[in-house]
């Protein structure tokens, strides 16, 4: 009696790719004449050509969905490096930029002295300080206006700093008729000006207080590149010349409050009297007033958020304190540098000089690492779009404001 085995194409193949070597010899037996008949048919043949032309079919599909994949990637990344800037974009970079420089010039024509005083001609310093406020006012909301349509974020960052910094000073501003909106802009009143004494307003941009709302607003215009060749940009991180000066600062700031400086003098016996080292105490406080003016002058040009932002914690840290600081012969200038005076710092008691660096300088020497870390680490950090609406691809500065 023979054994029928059905080859048609319907017959389901899974039995070829069972076991010859069954532990059933009856079952092995038919496994193998199975196996022999379909060579014999050409159905083994069949199916192999079947299986390998789906796997085929199967990596060709694979390799398609993977250059479809990688064609997807490279559109996103080029729309990403150049994207599609509409004309109302450009023109707010473009008026951004040139609004900024602008502004620069209204500012520093509210800090001048010159603008304060009459003039032979017969204006009135009244009269030129309205002017001079109209300006400012309109070149203002001009700036936040183009802020809010444009892409440059490295600029948009400073406009939103100044925002706040005029609204922490609403109510100073109000008292010369200048009035803060809910968005933000400016409106003048020139009747409330004119009835104010000039000196108010003076005095509240002063360029003599570092601190002062106008000098604010004058740091903000000038860490946003206004008036600078890199105007265009916003991938400008400054000169990357500052390394060392952050860890100066700090090494010194540790120093000034460590117990070492502060041994007491020994006598020739070995025994400890109640004298410090003044010389080498005083050594110290000049080193530190000495990296602390390296530090702004390297890094002052900086229009890396990170690096404003601390020199700004800085400045506003040594502002509170100035008053202790000149009790130990230390003083700050306009411009935001020291100085110190040798006989006032070594009459100063040490003691306090100690406690005092331990908190201040601790605090001061923080900010001056960060300051250093931002101008290395993230030298090449450059963030947004330059003017023309072209994505920076280098990386992006971060910072916090609305506008």
């Amino acid at each position: 009696m023979g054994i029928s085995i059905d080859v048609s194409n319907k017959q389901d193949y899974s039995y070829l790719f069972q076991s010859m070597s069954s532990s059933s010899g009856g079952m092995g037996n038919l496994n193998f004449l199975s196996d022999y008949a379909s060579i014999r048919n050409g159905s083994y043949g069949k199916l192999l050509k079947t299986y390998y032309n789906k796997a085929k079919d199967s990596g060709t599909e694979a390799s398609s969905s993977q250059s479809s994949s990688r064609s997807v990637l490279d559109k996103i990344l080029e729309e990403k490096k150049n994207p599609k800037v509409s004309k109302d974009v450009q023109e707010a970079n473009a008026n951004l930029t040139s609004g900024l420089s602008t502004m620069k010039n209204t500012v520093a024509a509210l800090q001048s002295d010159k603008t304060y005083t009459d003039t032979a001609n017969g204006q009135s310093a009244k009269d030129k300080v309205v002017s001079a406020m109209k300006a400012y006012v309109s070149d203002y909301n001009d700036v936040l206006k183009a802020a809010r349509g444009s892409t440059l974020t490295n600029k948009t960052a400073y406009v939103a700093n100044m925002m706040s910094s005029t609204a922490a000073n609403a109510d100073k501003l109000a008292e010369i008729g200048v009035m803060v909106n809910g968005d933000g802009t400016l409106t003048l009143s020139e009747e409330k000006l004119k009835a104010t004494d000039i000196s108010k307003v003076q005095e509240m941009f002063s360029a003599d207080d570092i601190m002062s709302y106008g000098s604010v607003i004058a740091s903000r215009l000038r860490f946003a590149g206004a008036g600078s060749s890199a105007a265009g940009t916003t991938g400008t991180t400054g000169t990357n010349n500052t390394t060392g000066s952050g860890a100066s600062l700090k090494t010194d700031s540790k120093a000034l409050a460590s117990d070492e400086l502060y041994e007491k003098v020994k006598d020739k016996d070995g025994n400890e009297t109640n004298q410090y080292n003044i010389d080498k105490i005083f050594a110290a406080a000049k080193s530190f007033v000495n990296s602390y003016n390296k530090l702004f002058d390297t890094a002052e040009s900086s229009s890396n958020s990170g690096v404003v932002s601390n020199l700004s914690y800085i400045r506003e840290k040594t502002a509170r304190n100035e008053d202790m600081l000149k009790q130990f012969g230390i003083s700050v200038d306009q411009k935001g540098r020291m100085s110190i005076d040798e006989d006032t710092f070594k009459k100063s008691d040490m003691s306090e000089v100690q406690k005092f660096f331990k908190d201040y300088g601790s605090s001061i020497g923080t900010n001056a690492s960060l300051v250093e870390y931002y101008m290395t680490t993230q030298a090449n950090a450059a963030s947004g779009y330059n003017m023309a609406g072209e994505y920076n691809v280098q990386g992006s500065n971060y910072y916090t404001g609305t506008i």
